[in-house]
């Protein structure tokens, strides 16, 4: 199966844009392999505002979220998950506005690392963030003019978390689903179990249109969240068929079934590829030699 994604996207570094009625987005000059054209942040509200995702430690990019601010009290500073992209500007704000932090938790693994394990998206982790307000699942939050209500989405890492705008159909989806690209679930930071769950979470709501952390809307969210458990399925189906075929190390199935992928994402498809196999390893579809890691022998 191939994915219908949407990469027609225009940044405007430097200027907020206004997505919907009392919305902005303001999107990080910060492109890369993994973050797309930027990280994107986003104002809710007209008088007194909410920001969700600050974003990356970038000048231009504060200077920015605080001309679209434009001096109105900003009541809430919401964070969807503690990759540094999306959270590590948010003391500077913090400190400007005096707004709480909330968030679902400081950052953790989705699992406790193995003995000598070195977790590959270390780097990316912002360990100092830790909320004012935790966040419960379905926790509804009011502001002046709006609601947001949490929807937890672990999966792309273990304290990730969406937010639905009530009543508009607009939800929030930070890097659960994106239009422009499929999530990174890689372990121990995030686990394959965890979000194809938070998949059906999604399917279960009424949203319309979702706002993610990269690149532009997903405008047919419940048809494009079908395709992603689909794509998801089938790359667990070409990992499973790689270990049948004989391949025994994520090295050797990456470079079956990621042999267009840009080489540069290849250590990402690999992590990819070992959420899977901590999947299939879990429900008795393939047997580890040791230790389910991305170094590890497997077997059918």
């Amino acid at each position: 199966m191939t994915m219908d994604f949407d990469t027609n996207f225009e940044p405007r570094y430097g200027e907020p844009v206004e997505i919907a009625s009392g919305l902005l987005r303001v999107t990080a000059p910060n492109p890369g392999p993994f973050t797309f054209h930027g990280t994107n942040s986003y104002i809710v509200g007209r008088d007194s505002l909410a920001v969700i995702d600050p974003g990356p430690d970038d000048e231009l990019h504060f200077d920015t979220l605080v001309r679209a601010i434009n001096g109105r009290p900003v009541s809430h500073i919401f964070v969807s998950h503690t990759h540094r992209d999306h959270s590590l500007l948010v003391a500077r704000l913090k400190a400007l506005t005096g707004a709480p932090t909330l968030a679902e938790g400081p950052h953790r693994p989705a699992r406790p690392l193995r003995i000598g394990e070195v977790n590959a998206l270390d780097a990316s982790a912002d360990h100092d963030f830790m909320p004012d307000i935790t966040l419960a699942d379905g926790q509804r939050i009011e502001g002046d003019g709006w609601a947001i209500r949490t929807v937890l989405t672990p999966g792309h890492c273990a304290n990730h978390a969406a937010f639905a705008l009530e009543d508009t159909g607009i939800l929030f989806s930070a890097d659960h689903v994106m239009a422009w690209a499929t999530s990174i679930v890689a372990p121990p930071d995030g686990a394959m179990v965890d979000y194809m769950t938070s998949l059906d979470k999604l399917l279960a709501r009424k949203d319309r249109i979702y706002f993610p952390g990269h690149g532009g809307p997903v405008k047919s969210p419940h048809s494009f969240v079908r395709g992603l458990k689909a794509h998801r399925k089938m790359r667990e189906r070409a990992v499973l068929e790689r270990i049948v075929s004989g391949d025994r190390t994520i090295p050797e199935i990456v470079s079956a079934i990621y042999r267009d992928t840009d080489p540069r994402l290849h250590g990402a498809a690999g992590l990819s590829v070992l959420a899977h196999l901590e999947d299939l390893v879990a429900r008795g579809q393939v047997r580890a030699e040791d230790d389910v890691a991305i170094d590890g022998v497997f077997y059918r």
